[in-house]
């Protein structure tokens, strides 16, 4: 398995669309799916924000979602997506941790849904530490 990480090019916004579109992978992380209206309103915001550093995920050659780093609050977030087919393979364990090489701002936070443990295990790995929850999300943050 080679994970690489490079600039969003617009070729991947398909494969993107249709990864959130996965109503269960939503569900897990706490966010709607959007239509492809709002998709693309979303996506326009983010690669037009020069506050924000994104990339996407590629697992031998093949988009497998992406990661990011953003302001939300005067926090600097992180967060990532991948398709599906390429959860439990370490991939977003090796993509988050390429990442953290490039994005080198601290602190970092991460908001997860309780419910998914493979997301708080990934960036438990990463260094990043539980420091609580509010409601149905855990805040994690990495220093």
């Amino acid at each position: 398995m080679t994970v690489e990480l490079r600039a969003v090019e617009p070729s991947d916004l398909p494969v993107f669309f249709e990864q959130q579109s996965d109503r269960g992978a939503a569900a897990m992380v706490g966010l709607p799916s959007r239509d492809r209206e709002a998709f693309d309103a979303h996506w326009a915001r983010i690669l037009a924000d020069r506050t924000t550093l994104i990339r996407t995920v590629l697992e031998d050659g093949a988009v497998a979602g992406n990661v990011l780093s953003f302001i939300r609050d005067d926090v600097r977030e992180v967060g990532y997506w991948l398709g599906r087919s390429f959860w439990g393979r370490g991939i977003a364990t090796a993509a988050l941790e390429g990442f953290l090489r490039i994005e080198t701002r601290r602190p970092l936070h991460a908001g997860v849904a309780r419910g998914n443990g493979g997301s708080v295990r990934v960036l438990e790995k990463c260094g990043f530490v539980v420091t609580d929850g509010d409601g149905e999300l855990l805040d994690l943050i990495l220093v």
